[in-house]
């Protein structure tokens, strides 16, 4: 217990400290720069160089623009030399970075423990199988796979313990009865010891629950930066455009692009729906279901703005879910 406990401390820390690395990057005017035709907002701390042209120009123009206006702001003196060179020191210079093709998990040096830890590695992985499948959306998807099959032991051990739940809650239920009104020590020891017995009866780890859960907060975080910043990404399509989003893609005509958040709303809807109600009263499952549908529509909602990338990440994630949670269903 106090090692789990250690554990989702360490994770939180983590999660909170050392996530939103991802850089955008920014014109002489100051504004995001972006992909005109899918509206994808380019990072400047990329991993490694665009392949296409299009992108290759738009980072190198930037540049340009931005060394003339650091020279322009250098004579005029409004910045000092030393302010100067560290500003085009900072410029993204694609010409020099290593190409997505050969790019390693050493490429670029060190850039903190975040990156080289967790962006890098799973950069590299997407990268590889990316040019092995020749398709980079097919990469995202495999590549979800294989991190939830290396998981399955813990995930599948989660997904028990909320079967365990659901056979323990009419013992629960009556437990929290029968100390309704009691509120002094003794009966919350007695309270507490029970609780522990039925615990114990039916094999559940009150901590286990919940540890999959923050581990998925740092691995979507990783997924997220890692997609948005290899620019191969942007670049590839598998029937949408990885680096499109559905807003933008409707905005261009093209309505297929809603299929994408509908499958959204049902695979989150239904990953929920399988894992809810393991542990709960009436009231508490009325409670969850209200915070689930606002959850959904949240969910929705965000998945609109996401890039195509990103939400064959979710979908996939979602799919493996459902799956894993109907196999530990019907073997119980």
């Amino acid at each position: 217990m106090k090692n789990n406990k250690k554990l989702i401390i360490i994770l939180l820390l983590l999660t909170l400290t050392l996530t939103g690395c991802t850089k955008q990057l920014k014109g002489a005017d100051g504004k995001n720069v972006e992909n005109k035709e899918t509206g994808q907002v380019l990072p400047s701390n990329i991993v490694c160089a665009p392949t296409d042209e299009d992108n290759l120009k738009i980072y190198r123009d930037t540049k340009k623009d931005l060394e003339e206006k650091y020279a322009k702001d250098l004579e005029k003196g409004d910045i000092s030399k030393k302010e100067y060179n560290k500003k085009i020191d900072s410029l993204v210079d694609v010409d020099k970075i290593v190409k997505c093709k050969d790019f390693n998990i050493t490429s670029g040096g060190y850039e903190g423990l975040w990156t080289n830890i967790f962006i890098k590695p799973l950069s590299w992985i997407i990268i590889k199988i990316g040019v092995l499948v020749n398709n980079y959306g097919l990469a995202i998807i495999i590549t979800t796979l294989l991190i939830r099959l290396i998981m399955y032991p813990l995930t599948l051990k989660t997904a028990k313990q909320s079967e365990n739940m659901k056979k323990a809650q009419p013992e629960l239920s009556k437990l929290e009865k029968k100390y309704a009104n009691k509120t002094d020590q003794e009966s919350m020891m007695k309270k507490s010891n029970e609780m522990m017995a039925i615990y114990k009866k039916h094999d559940i780890n009150p901590m286990s629950g919940c540890l999959f859960s923050l581990i998925q907060i740092p691995l979507f975080f990783a997924f997220y930066e890692s997609l948005s910043r290899i620019p191969a990404l942007f670049e590839g399509d598998l029937i949408f455009k990885l680096g499109m989003s559905p807003i933008k893609g409707i905005g261009t005509g093209n309505w297929l692009y809603l299929i994408l958040p509908v499958l959204v709303a049902l695979t989150t809807f239904f990953s929920f729906k399988l894992n809810s109600g393991a542990s709960m009263s009436k009231e508490q499952e009325s409670q969850m279901k209200m915070m689930t549908y606002m959850m959904m529509i949240m969910i929705v909602f965000m998945s609109f703005s996401m890039s195509t990338s990103i939400i064959y990440y979710w979908i996939t994630n979602s799919t493996f879910t459902i799956v894993q949670n109907l196999i530990v269903k019907r073997s119980k």
